[in-house]
Order: structure tokens, then sequence, then C-alpha cells
């Protein structure tokens, strides 16, 4: 008897033995792991994007972002080439070059941004240039107290760049406005006054000289730098309203308006077209300017001054006008 239970013993020490050698010549590979965070352009987040894992050797695996944007699809089999997809409601699919993981490894794709596809409505879904055309058509319809024309500030927060023909439309019907030649009229009146640029005569032949000149200082300044560049540089004339966040972050904001633009893809870049506009318009108007007028200073503090008037409009579009301009309510709608 005491044998055969020794037998059994000896028996059941050999199985567990042969097991957990097994165990150690044969362990069981690591998974791994890919994390990211989706955003738009503009580096905003988007909360409840699908993330779609695809692999040769596995079934797909879906997930959603978080309110952080972020996501995380774990336990995948290393050695395997993926493919991830994001795709969100309102913007084009997005999709990584193969990835091939490693055990235990974590990948990280923290890159993905998605660009404006198709913007919805509470009617239909509509093309971005569609939405441009109806942006360009609302943005005419602006005007402080009524009057003055308010035509380059977006107040929609949904993206859409400008063809060559709408920033041409949008510079000519700003400088062709009857608001606006009024206003160089009031400026000429003004500077006739005070004998400003005194290389013009006074009288009625020094007034016509002082309004040719403004009126071309603001027409070239609006054609370069509102048309002509941003359409050779692909970017973006207009002022985006940010209208939330701190005092602070809008201010600075404002304040950058005239240094950065936003490009025809929606990514924020340094504004050659506004400074190249000002430089331009500053060196045409040596052209027509008296002769003890022109010169290097007209070029650069003309450009200065343009810009400290750029930033100045800026901060009132950021805090004062959206209340004083008309339609400015109707043209807003969220970025999503």
């Amino acid at each position: 008897m005491k044998r055969t239970i020794g037998a059994l013993y000896f028996c059941l020490l050999a199985i567990h033995a042969s097991g957990q050698q097994q165990l150690i010549s044969d362990p069981e590979p690591r998974t791994a792991a890919i994390i990211g965070v989706v955003t738009d352009t503009d580096g905003a987040i988007i909360p409840g994007a699908t993330v779609t894992v695809e692999g040769s050797t596995q079934p797909d695996r879906h997930v959603e972002t978080g309110g952080d944007g972020s996501f995380v699809l774990d336990h995948l089999s290393p050695a395997v080439p993926y493919h991830v997809s994001v795709h969100a409601k309102g913007f084009l699919d997005w999709t990584s070059p193969t990835v091939t993981l490693h055990p235990g490894e974590q990948f990280d794709l923290s890159d993905i941004k998605l660009a404006v596809g198709l913007v919805e409505t509470t009617v239909s879904a509509i093309s971005v240039e569609q939405l441009a055309i109806e942006q360009v058509k609302d943005a005419e319809k602006q005007r402080v107290m009524g009057i003055i024309p308010n035509f380059y500030v977006v107040y929609d927060q949904r993206f859409a760049a400008l063809s060559t023909k709408l920033k041409f439309e949008l510079a000519l019907r700003a400088s062709t406005d009857v608001a606006t030649i009024a206003g160089v009229g009031l400026l000429a009146g003004i500077n006739q006054a005070a004998d400003s640029t005194p290389g013009y005569q006074q009288g009625a032949k020094g007034y016509g000289q002082r309004f040719g000149a403004a009126y071309a200082d603001g027409v070239s300044g609006i054609l370069i730098g509102g048309a002509i560049l941003p359409s050779l540089l692909h970017q973006d004339p207009r002022y985006f309203y940010q209208g939330t966040g701190t005092k602070k972050s809008r201010a600075l904001h404002a304040i950058s308006a005239p240094f950065m633009a936003k490009s025809d893809k929606g990514k924020w870049e340094f504004n050659y077209s506004s400074i190249g506009g000002d430089l331009a318009s500053g060196a045409l108007s040596n052209a027509y300017y008296p002769q003890k007028d022109r010169g290097p200073g007209l070029v650069f503090g003309g450009a200065a001054i343009a810009t400290g008037g750029r930033i100045a409009n800026a901060l009132a579009q950021e805090f004062i006008l959206p209340k004083l301009t008309s339609h400015s309510a109707s043209n807003a709608h969220p970025k999503d």
C-alpha cells in the first residue's frame, strides 16, 4: 500500500515538474498597446471619435476617444502589422502608416490631426467650398452700428478655406464700399486741416491729392495683403473671432493677429500676407507721395503704423465690436 502511494506521489511530482519546464521554455508573449490623442488641425480635442485598429491576423477592434480626446487599444499581439484609422463626424478620415509592435511596447500615435471634411448643418451636409461661399456672403452683411463694413471677421467657428476668387471678391467688396470711400474722404479732410504731408498744397487740389493718396494706400493694402499674397501664399486674410476662454487668452489671440494667420489647410503660421502687404503697399506709395516724403521711412513707418492699427482693431473685434456689429450673432456657429 505504501509502495503504491509513494509511486503515485512521485508520478505527480514528475507531471508538475514537466508542466513547470513547459512554462519556462515556452512563456506566453507579452502583448502591446497603441495609445494616442485625436485633435483637429487647430489642436482642439475631438471626443467621441471612432478609432479602429486593423491587423492581418486579428479581427478589427474599435474604441472611442474620451472627453480629453485620448484612446487606448491594448492587448495587441506583437510582430503583427497594424493600421489605425480614425473617423469623426464632420472631419476627413485619418489612417496611419503601418505600425509593427514589439512585446510590451506602448506605441504612441501623438500626431493625429483631423482636417475638416463635410460640415453638417441642421438641414443637410454641405461642402467646405459651399460653406466658404456662405461665410463670405454673411460677412458682407456685417456692419458696425449698421454702417461701417466689418467684412474681415469670422464669427463662425467652422473653418472653411477661401478660394482665390472669394479672396478677391471680399477685397474688392471692402475697398469699393460706400462707407469705405466716405471714410477715406473724412481722413483726407482731417489731413488737410492738419496740413499733414505738406508736399501737397491746400485747397481743392490738395484735398484731391490727399484723398487719392489715402484711398490708394487703403486699396493697395487690402488687395495686396487681403487677396494677392493670401492667394499666392495660401493664407486666410480674415480675423477669426475667439469669443471664449479667459480675457488673457483672447487678448493674446487678438494681439497675435497681425503676425499669425491660418493657412488654407487650417493651420496657424506666420502671417506673411499681412506683413508683406503692408510693406508692399508702403513701397508702392513712393510712386505717388510728394518727392520729399518718399523713402524707406514711408515704407517701414507706414507698415509699423498699419501693424499697430491691426492690433488695436483685433482687440476691438474681440471685446467690443461683436456687440455693435449687425448679423454677428446669426453668423456664429460652433466648431463641430
